[in-house]
């Protein structure tokens, strides 16, 4: 929520002039230059993702940074607690997921160790074992 709160007071909304027309001829959005004057009276210049074919002139709505660079949108709320419950989740899923594999692979070093064991105790007992069976 920092995040949220830094983004929100660092960026604001101002309605710039598209510089030219945009081009492209698909649905699809494509960066166009922009024009805007700050709170200071300085004139700004950018791009800005438009609709092919918006004409030269027509006010588009950018947001920008204290510094006037043209920027994204701040990060929503819900944007935020989204990402942090599948950044969480995904870390749980790491932890349990590299636990599973740690159990599975100390099973299977141990399973080895004891069937080497039983193998080679079992090659001393066999002989006598089957000594009992033959007539």
């Amino acid at each position: 929520m920092h995040t949220v709160r830094t983004q929100a007071a660092e960026r604001h909304q101002v309605t710039a002039r598209l510089t030219s027309t945009a081009e492209g001829g698909d649905w699809a959005k494509r960066p166009a230059p922009v024009r805007w004057t700050d709170v200071d009276g300085v004139v700004r210049t950018g791009a800005a993702l438009v609709r092919p074919g918006t004409p030269k002139g027509s006010a588009v709505r950018v947001w920008v940074t204290r510094d006037g660079q043209v920027t994204d949108p701040p990060t929503t709320t819900i944007n935020a607690t989204t990402s942090g419950w599948l950044v969480g989740g995904m870390a749980a899923l790491g932890v349990a997921g590299g636990s599973y594999a740690a159990w599975a692979g100390m099973r299977l070093v141990l399973d080895r160790r004891r069937y080497a064991q039983w193998d080679a105790e079992w090659g001393l007992v066999e002989p006598g074992w089957s000594a009992r069976f033959r007539p």
